[in-house]
């Protein structure tokens, strides 16, 4: 067993860290989220942040672009040349997407600072990927209504996951402790 344990060491330390700062960063999360009374139909802040800056981005395109809080739900409703798109919800923020990323960084730490300015960096693109994912998708939907499913169940998700994929393998490769010398210069 302790010969075992020995050779999937590296894998249990990943497996564990990464467990454990999931945990953690998932219980913040829902801590914070605790706080709205979705009953009343109340967003949480973040997403209300998230829903204003994709507005913002859209009236680049169109002045016509605004938010709205929705009445009987905890979404905001984002308008797109005046006419109602979609509802920004919850889920619509990113955060779990981010609380992901972190963890997998955790998992494969690096250096103190470099873990940091690495997570830092990720989040900060994450985000600003949602906000230009949310609008394109609005513009999107305005004009092609019939590929919905297609834009906001496939292709979008796609996009965004595959850019987390890519920061994974830039961290494991280049900035984690597993990375060669080689691979650092």
């Amino acid at each position: 067993m302790k010969n075992l344990l020995l050779q999937y060491k590296p894998f249990l330390l990943f497996l564990g860290k990464f467990i454990v700062s999931y945990l953690i960063l998932t219980f913040m999360y829902q801590t914070y989220l605790n706080r709205f009374d979705e009953h009343n139909a109340e967003v949480d802040s973040f997403t209300q942040i998230v829903a204003e800056q994709s507005a913002t981005v859209l009236s680049w395109v169109d002045s016509n672009s605004y938010t709205m809080p929705h009445q009987t739900e905890p979404t905001v409703k984002l308008f797109y040349k005046g006419k109602y798109i979609s509802r920004i919800i919850e889920g619509c923020n990113a955060l779990s997407v981010i609380i992901l990323f972190i963890s997998f960084v955790i998992a494969f730490s690096g250096k103190f600072k470099k873990t940091i300015l690495f997570i830092v960096f990720g989040t900060v693109l994450i985000h600003i990927l949602n906000i230009g994912r949310i609008a394109l998708l609005c513009i999107a939907l305005y004009n092609l209504p019939q590929y919905e499913h297609l834009l906001h169940g496939v292709i979008f998700p796609l996009v965004i996951y595959g850019v987390v994929f890519l920061l994974w393998v830039i961290w494991v490769n280049k900035y984690s402790l597993y990375a060669t010398d080689v691979d650092k210069k």
